[in-house]
């Protein structure tokens, strides 16, 4: 009787070698490789600058163009040197800027990994919104129109011009029968408002103001902002000494407020991270940060790098937070809802 046997391979084919066997041999040629520690040490000090900034950016001075300020506005867009040091590390076969490189991952997902995360939770008994809509917008009523979309129970809108503040209140009528607007700031709301006055942010023209929004579970401050513009110049750095000032008279007229539950709803001009705003942030929660998905940027609106449109809150529970459509202004809509 012929028997067959497995182990015949006289068709003359050859097994193709194993992953393991590869790896292994990547790995004996990089052990073997006595360079392999000392190259790359500039790569590893590149590594050790970023996460220096993350950790220190604190200790950066505002007195050169306000670096500081300037580095923490964008401050989590630092991740992106990390793939570009992880492929120049493996080019250079650098043990040295591979090993460098866990110090800026293990400090920014510290940092910021709580952000990546979804925290919304269901349920809510107020959703509020707010808008720059942007003086130039060529669709204002468009613009209000998907703003009131959102559902939200109080709107805020900034960048109002005089010209367009009829096409704004006649579009938000149906929805919101409580409205003012004081200079270029504007509130909607569906329950009746009251103590509606201005805000002086020491611009010499009215771009805030301060209202109470009586919800079913009782009565809200809600106070509407957009802060002072800033720019980066090449021979200024990056001007923003008027927000600050304008931020600071912010955050003193939030912090007299007599109401336990306070709103702002607004552009700032500003992150979470920026110490200059430490007036506003200092004694408010930022409802993306504390039930938000993901890092909400709102603007520029056609590639969004930063949140300088917020939603911040004291006395109440912030259960979601998101952005909404684009419209056709240069910052996104962004909403929040919250538990009184």
């Amino acid at each position: 009787m012929v028997q067959a046997y497995g182990a015949d391979t006289g068709n003359g084919s050859v097994e193709p070698p194993h992953t393991g066997t590869r790896f292994r041999g990547l790995r004996e040629r990089w052990t073997a490789d006595r360079g392999i520690w000392r190259r790359g040490i500039l790569l590893a000090a590149c590594s050790v600058f970023i996460t220096l900034l993350m950790i220190f950016h604190a200790q950066i001075p505002n007195t050169i163009g306000n670096l500081g300020s300037l580095t923490e506005t964008f401050l989590p867009w630092l991740a992106v040197f990390i793939p570009l040091l992880l492929v120049l590390g493996f080019v250079r076969r650098s043990a040295t800027a591979l090993v460098a490189l866990l110090l800026p991952v293990v400090v920014w997902l510290n940092v910021f990994g709580g952000l990546l995360t979804d925290k919304s939770g269901a349920g809510g008994d107020l959703t509020v919104a707010t808008h720059n809509v942007n003086a130039d917008n060529p669709d204002p009523a468009g613009t209000a129109e998907q703003v009131a979309g959102s559902g939200a129970d109080v709107v805020a809108l900034q960048e109002l011009p005089g010209g367009q503040v009829p096409t704004y209140e006649k579009s938000l009528a149906a929805r919101y029968p409580y409205h003012s607007v004081q200079g270029t700031v504007g509130l909607w709301s569906k329950y009746p408002i009251s103590d509606t006055r201005p805000v002086d942010i020491k611009m010499g023209w009215t771009r805030a103001m301060r209202t109470t929004v009586a919800a079913p579970e009782g009565k809200i401050a809600v106070y509407v902002a957009h802060l002072p513009s800033v720019r980066v110049k090449v021979k200024a750095g990056f001007t923003a000494n008027q927000r600050d000032n304008s931020a600071d008279a912010l955050g003193e007229a939030i912090a007299g407020e007599p109401l336990g539950r306070v709103f702002l709803l607004g552009d700032l001009n500003g992150t979470m991270n920026d110490r200059s705003l430490n007036a506003v942030t200092s004694q408010m929660r930022s409802t993306q940060g504390a039930a938000g998905d993901g890092f909400g940027f709102s603007w520029p609106a056609s590639f969004p790098m930063a949140r300088i449109d917020q939603i911040m809150v004291k006395g109440v529970e912030p259960l979601s937070s998101w952005t909404l459509p684009a419209t056709d202004s240069d910052h996104l809509p962004i909403a929040a809802r919250v538990e009184l």
